[in-house]
């Protein structure tokens, strides 16, 4: 039984002693998973900043003990295949859930891929299940700053005593997985599989799945959802997924199950084609935005967006969203109709969901590291843009929801990305650019960053940081050099672990 994939280039070393300062353990060789790195780098040095964490993005866990217990999971879960290590296949998942007896087929689910949106969407199906008083479980990924926020309840992130006993329950099933397997199970894979045993223990009335990647071969594709959302599909991990957006669809499409129900956002021609021939060959139903359903109308307001969306039942006006961005608005249509969907608007009956309440839950939705204004004097965004279509539209919802005079650009992106198509969606709105890495082996070397953005921004507007926390400060310092009221701002992306990591240096978490 091998632990690494074919052909795997890793060259990450063991673990060493507990470290004491930031910089010291972000930049030292790991064999951990680069985000579960980040968590045990930010908390232990940051956690005694800027009080209590936020609910949906918990830091470590005060007591020592169960701290312990984590840190053990994490250290166990972080030996196995990261998730930039994947063999295209649900083989290995599928024997889990066989051994644990399908906890995955106890309970409905709605399943959402796509490219970008998936997470805030997954997030505001939730809070629209629970306004109307079902018990939900959602499951996500990556995580902004705690591997513990892949897996909620109720709206919230497990405990970390629930998520080390949950590791504990299905550990011995793994372990006998892993032994009749070719290869170990993945990271991802045992987190999936904790999930679904951890919802049906719960037990939840409906699941809200967020595939890892792509689709068909997702290791979250063991179920069977009644609701498949397909957010707007984009060019990114084209090495894995398709040169094009309709090949990327069809990998995607691999979540539309027989008979199902396809909530479809806007889509390239292409993508859609794909998509469409899939519906009709599974025998599902299909509501599509802009036709069946969409975003009627949509004004900036305080601290985000009031607007009107036609669902698949009829309108819901004055509906207000505490997001920045078109593009919210629209992920927010696409979750109404998903949940109108589930619950058989549109195909048993024709009315609306209760304005109400459908008002009161998108009231409340939140996601951190999307749009996220973690600090004023000067402003501080957080966005965990990654690919250029992402950058483009959080570029829009920038120059919609802020006046900045200058916004200086913090990015640290990650090597496997378009760098040059992200940077070049920012250069119009970015003053300068200060280039940094984040902790992850998959960064991309500041310098080499820094040479692309040179090519887009011109030498004078591009600065060289490589540690984060001197990026944030030089960011700082060049936003506050207009005077304090002068309208500066600070816009930190490239990555979600890039994000984590500011989020944790500016006291989130």
């Amino acid at each position: 039984m091998n632990d690494l994939p074919p052909n795997d280039d890793s060259d990450q070393a063991g673990p060493g002693d507990p470290l004491d300062s930031f910089e010291e353990i972000v930049s030292a060789k790991t064999d951990r998973d680069p985000d579960l790195a980040v968590i045990e780098a930010g908390s232990r040095t940051l956690r005694t900043q800027g009080g209590p964490p936020d609910a949906d993005v918990p830091g470590r866990p005060e007591d020592p003990e169960v701290d312990k217990a984590l840190r053990e999971v994490e250290a166990e879960l972080a030996t196995r295949w990261g998730e930039t290590k994947l063999e295209p296949s649900v083989s290995r998942i599928a024997a889990l859930m066989d051994v644990l007896g399908d906890p995955q087929r106890s309970y409905p689910s709605i399943h959402i891929t796509g490219t970008n949106g998936k997470t805030t969407t997954a997030r505001m199906i939730e809070a629209l299940l629970g306004a109307f008083e079902l018990r939900t479980g959602r499951y996500t990924s990556p995580h902004v700053q705690s591997v513990t926020e892949r897996i909620s309840l109720d709206g919230a992130p497990v405990s970390a005593e629930r998520f080390v006993e949950t590791y504990r329950d299905v550990e011995p099933y793994v372990q006998m997985t892993d032994a009749a397997q070719e290869y170990r199970l993945s990271f991802f894979e045992v987190l999936t599989g904790m999930a679904y045993a951890a919802f049906a223990d719960a037990p939840v009335d409906v699941a809200v799945v967020e595939v890892g990647m792509g689709g068909s071969w997702d290791a979250t594709n063991v179920i069977d959802a009644g609701v498949a959302v397909i957010t707007p599909i984009a060019l990114d991990h084209t090495d894995r997924l398709g040169e094009t957006t309709g090949a990327i669809a069809a990998e995607k499409a691999g979540i539309i199950k027989q008979d199902a129900t396809v909530i479809m956002a806007q889509q390239p021609v292409d993508a859609a084609q794909v998509l469409l021939k899939k519906t009709v060959d599974a025998g599902a139903a299909v509501a599509r935005e802009g036709l069946e359903f969409g975003v009627v109308s949509r004004q900036v307001a305080v601290g985000g967006q009031v607007a009107t969306l036609r669902g698949l039942g009829g309108e819901y006006p004055d509906v207000y969203l505490p997001l920045h961005g078109a593009h919210q608005a629209h992920n927010a249509v696409v979750a109404l109709a998903a949940v109108e969907a589930f619950f058989g608007v549109g195909a048993q009956h024709a009315q609306t969901l209760d304005p109400d309440t459908v008002r009161r839950a998108f009231a409340a939705v939140g996601s951190p590291g999307r749009m996220e204004v973690v600090r004023r004097s000067p402003t501080v965004v957080l966005d965990a843009a990654h690919n250029p279509a992402g950058a483009q539209v959080t570029a829009e919802a920038v120059r919609e929801a802020f006046d900045f005079s200058r916004l200086i650009g913090v990015v640290g992106a990650s090597a496997d990305k378009n760098v040059r198509g992200l940077l070049e969606a920012f250069e119009p709105l970015f003053t300068e650019v200060v280039v940094t890495q984040n902790s992850s082996h998959r960064a991309m070397n500041a310098d080499e960053l820094a040479a692309v953005a040179v090519e887009v921004f011109g030498e004078d507007r591009v600065q060289v940081e490589p540690r984060l926390p001197d990026a944030l400060e030089a960011a700082i310092t060049l936003a506050e050099e207009e005077g304090e009221f002068a309208g500066g701002g600070v816009l930190v992306t490239g990555s979600v672990i890039t994000v984590g990591e500011a989020r944790l240096l500016l006291g989130k978490g």
